[in-house]
């Protein structure tokens, strides 16, 4: 007897995700819980960080990019003085440091981490090393010489000092962007060692950790239309893009794959955006001469 597939159910389910839980985890929970064929999330959190997770259900999987691409806002708790293997507080002690600079030193090695900059990733991580994952590696013990990146730190403040072990700040960056990372570094930067000792993201994209719903409301609500009335609609993972309505000819065409007919108010040749026909969502694709040409079509 062949497994359920589940119903074709579409949008996205803001998730306030806890402590302890994978980001896989909390899909398989959503997805259980609204008994649906298709999802996925946008934007992996450690499974100690906690805060926005999306997660997109059926057609809206095919936005993810859209929001993985979006900027987000994480606020989070660096430990001075301290190293650890994985730099959060779940690895081991690797060294460790007396020093404790003042809020002045931290301030000003701040514009250090901002803009365009350059961060290599932590060993143990999801980055891809000859096929296979860094975690994996790292946990068997190769030490790994990983690749810098690119990163846009839009912003990096420090928001509280508790005590001189520990230092609150809030980041808001672009895709890609390695807390851990900046947590090591700005350690090693200040001459005293850091590292992670709790992480939340309180914003990805359009998706506010306010607005979330907690892992235990989605078992209360588990099957129940009380959980599917909190679904976002799906084009609010497109809210970064211009939308254009698509005329009747041009809906049709669009939903076969071809480029449709679109009036376009506020958009530029050679500009993505979405289509909408009806008061839903049609396609994603590159606005051309008074068409969209389709990259990804929505069966609504």
């Amino acid at each position: 007897m062949g497994r359920r597939k589940g119903r074709p159910i579409s949008g996205w389910l803001v998730v306030d995700k806890p402590a302890g839980i994978t980001s896989t985890a909390v899909v398989n929970k959503v997805r259980w819980a609204l008994d649906a064929a298709k999802a996925g999330h946008a934007g992996t959190l450690d499974p100690a960080a906690t805060g926005v997770l999306a997660v997109a259900l059926g057609e809206a999987t095919k936005t993810v990019p859209f929001v993985t691409d979006a900027e987000k806002c994480y606020r989070f708790m660096v430990r001075l003085g301290a190293a650890t293997n994985t730099d959060d507080a779940e690895g081991e002690v690797i060294a460790t440091s007396e020093l404790r600079p003042s809020d002045d030193q931290i301030r000003a090695a701040l514009p250090a981490f901002t803009g365009e900059i350059q961060q290599v990733p932590p060993q143990f991580s999801a980055v891809k090393v000859d096929g296979e994952r860094a975690y994996a590696l790292a946990r068997e013990g190769e030490a790994l010489d990983l690749a810098a990146r690119p990163l846009w730190v839009e912003s990096l403040v420090l928001l509280s000092r508790p005590d001189a072990d520990h230092a609150e700040f809030e980041m808001v960056c672009g895709k890609g962007g390695y807390v851990r990372s900046i947590a090591r570094d700005l350690g090693q930067a200040l001459g005293c060692l850091g590292h992670v000792d709790w992480l939340r993201r309180e914003w990805s994209g359009p998706f506010e950790a306010s607005e979330g719903i907690s892992m235990a409301e989605v078992e209360a609500l588990a099957r129940t239309p009380e959980l599917e009335a909190r679904l976002l609609p799906l084009e609010v993972g497109l809210a970064d893009l211009p939308e254009l309505r698509a005329t009747e000819d041009g809906a049709a065409r669009l939903r076969n794959g071809n480029p449709g007919m679109v009036i376009a108010a506020d958009c530029a040749w050679g500009d993505e955006a979405w289509a909408s026909h009806g008061g839903r969502p049609v396609a994603v694709g590159i606005y051309r001469s008074g068409e969209l040409h389709p990259s990804r079509v929505f069966n609504l």
